[in-house]
């Protein structure tokens, strides 16, 4: 499953005050969601680092998100699968940009929920439920990033507010 086999993307963007390679660094990692997911319970590493890497998201909810890299891009970003083992996956694309002193991330989601059959039944559901609930989580995200790279330390649980799918 890549981006060309959805109908929309959710995406975010934010800028850091840190090189792209500091970013890199960051995002690239072992279990580097630990440090800045806020609805992140545990970022489990299975096979690290490179084309092919794979770990787990572990929500506050309780569930459970395996993650697969299918592209691996060194100072640029990579893109992967992610779902339960046994559902449908989504596909997500984190990208940098370098800015000199600065840099900026770009995170997009092909969420397959509403995403893969007719636009025009699913267009509705998609707009009204899953991509303002996606904006809201991707910017959490992008807060806590933010949050690590000023402060250096790790976010703590919904330090940003709750989410609905994600929370306990």
């Amino acid at each position: 499953m890549y981006e060309n086999d959805y109908n929309w993307r959710v995406s975010y963007s934010i800028i850091l005050p840190i090189s792209h390679f500091k970013l890199w660094s960051i995002i690239s990692s072992p279990n580097n969601l630990e440090n800045f997911h806020p609805f992140c319970k545990k970022n489990k590493t299975l096979k690290w680092p490179g084309l092919g890497s794979s770990d787990e998201i572990h929500y506050h909810n309780g569930d459970i998100y395996k993650r697969t890299f299918v592209k691996w891009i060194n100072n640029v970003g990579y893109d992967l699968i992610i779902g339960k083992e046994t559902y449908n996956q989504s596909f997500v694309k984190w990208r940098i940009k370098d800015l000199d002193t600065k840099s900026k991330l770009t995170i997009s989601i092909y969420p397959y929920i509403f995403n893969m059959n007719s636009k025009w039944l699913d267009f509705f559901p998609f707009f009204v439920i899953i991509k303002p609930s996606l904006n809201y989580y991707l910017k959490n995200i992008g807060k806590g990033l933010l949050f690590h790279v000023k402060t250096n330390k790790k976010v703590t649980k919904n330090q940003f507010g709750s989410h609905k799918w994600f929370s306990k």
